[in-house]
């Protein structure tokens, strides 16, 4: 062959490869990689109502969930007043009108389909209808878990309402019910169930007898349970492959620990973070990251290769940080660097990954106020979105440079969703799609 031939083959093979790695998908809460990062993704870096808004639906009842994307669709989960009054707007988004409409009514517990070329409704699903045992803090929603997709089956975990798993044309294949939980001071549920091949995990800490468990995808079925000496949290578990072994990372007040998710055996345990464990665990190059922020800051770093056993006092804790740390937002790791958000509020630190040393900040992200969303990154960006409607573009780097200032009429509590050159919001009335001119 001539050397333009050879060059030829190289580069169709590389286009190959290229198109084999790309995921356009947002398939679960923090994206393709439970990390928050679309590492193929591009979008656009500017926005406001009336500049790279390609679409805004208006969405039935209410839900902070994140809404995922898998090919040409989204998938919402959400909870709708059935007496058809609108639910109350958090406190901080309310105007004169908006005033709280009393005792919470009977819900029902929604799915729905949506075509993300269009934002028109495909498909609608009631999973089911009741009146909630307990109330929630009044800046959740009855449907603050993220709905799941293996690009098969679709999962919508709506909590004591149950669990149901649909096919992606609508089609109930199962559901199952984990019993009723009681949260702290009745704030309400949220954690979403996490997926690893033919495995389904639910965690389940509430002021009662908390578990987790591990399901069978397909039917729902029971594979193991185990108790836990936990109080309430609304962590997503997070499952890794460690040298042939996946585990499954819980958070908790108590303690981190860790299960063989084959078995639900115990591998390890770490210290515990504080009340109201919220922040979801990330993972990356075998390294598994912890944040806690309500009455106290706890974030540290375990090397997963060297975590047998109980952590707490042994070389497999890289670093630990006892101050500016996540309550509800989750973190990011994104290029080497941990960015951490304080308590709920618009100030942001970022660390280097590998020793938890301070990078820059605290450092006030005006005119952001107060942040629930996760923050989330492509293209060398960073994208964080307050609850009023703000938002920052940020420059990924080892300096606060922010690139661009957004804002929408809405408010956000669910986090970004990113794809290509689109971007994806979940308002507190609305869905938006965003993308680049």
């Amino acid at each position: 062959m001539t050397v333009m031939v050879h060059l030829r083959w190289f580069l169709l093979f590389s286009t190959l490869v290229a198109t084999a790695s790309a995921d356009p998908n947002w398939p679960r809460w923090r994206g393709p990689r439970m990390n928050g990062v679309a590492p193929d993704a591009d979008p656009p870096l500017e926005w406001s109502e009336t500049r790279n808004v390609v679409w805004k639906v208006r969405l039935p009842g209410h839900g902070s969930s994140t809404p995922i994307l898998w090919g040409n669709r989204l998938y919402v989960l959400t909870a709708v007043r059935v007496d058809g009054l609108e639910p109350p707007l958090p406190p901080h988004a309310r105007g004169p009108a908006d005033k709280p409409s009393g005792t919470e009514s009977a819900q029902e517990f929604r799915v729905l389909a949506i075509d993300r070329a269009t934002g028109k409704t495909i498909w609608e699903r009631t999973a089911g209808k009741a009146t909630p045992h307990e109330g929630k803090q009044e800046n959740n929603s009855y449907a603050s878990a993220s709905a799941l997709t293996d690009g098969e089956l679709l999962f919508a975990h709506f909590g004591s309402w149950g669990l149901f798993c649909y096919d992606l044309e609508g089609d109930l294949k199962w559901q199952k019910d984990l019993g009723d939980m009681s949260t702290r001071n009745g704030f309400g549920e949220g954690a979403s169930p996490a997926l690893h091949g033919d495995v389904l995990v639910v965690n389940w800490d509430h002021e009662g007898q908390s578990f987790v468990v591990a399901l069978e995808k397909a039917t729902g079925k029971e594979l193991w349970r185990r108790d836990r000496e936990e109080v309430s949290s609304w962590a997503t578990p997070l499952v890794v492959e460690i040298s042939g072994r996946a585990q499954v990372i819980t958070t908790g007040t108590n303690k981190v620990r860790s299960y063989d998710l084959k078995t639900g055996e115990a591998i390890w345990e770490g210290p515990g973070l504080t009340l109201n464990a919220i922040p979801s665990p990330l993972e990356s190059e075998g390294v598994v990251y912890l944040t806690s922020g309500f009455r106290g800051s706890v974030a540290y770093a375990v090397r997963l290769a060297d975590a047998k056993g109980d952590v707490e006092s042994s070389p497999a804790i890289l670093w630990r940080r006892d101050r500016d740390t996540p309550y509800v937002p989750s973190p990011l790791l994104y290029e080497g660097i941990f960015y951490l958000v304080k308590s709920n509020s618009g100030i942001l630190t970022a660390l280097d990954a590998k020793t938890g040393e301070a990078i820059y900040g605290p450092e006030r992200l005006e005119p952001i106020a107060e942040i629930y969303s996760s923050p989330v990154a492509a293209a060398r960006r960073v994208y964080i979105l307050g609850r009023d409607g703000n938002a920052l573009v940020l420059a990924s780097g080892r300096k606060l440079q922010v690139l661009a200032k957004n804002s929408l009429e809405d408010g956000f509590d669910a986090s970004p969703v990113l794809s290509g050159k689109e971007m994806y919001l979940r308002g507190y009335r609305h869905l938006y799609k965003l993308a680049g001119e």
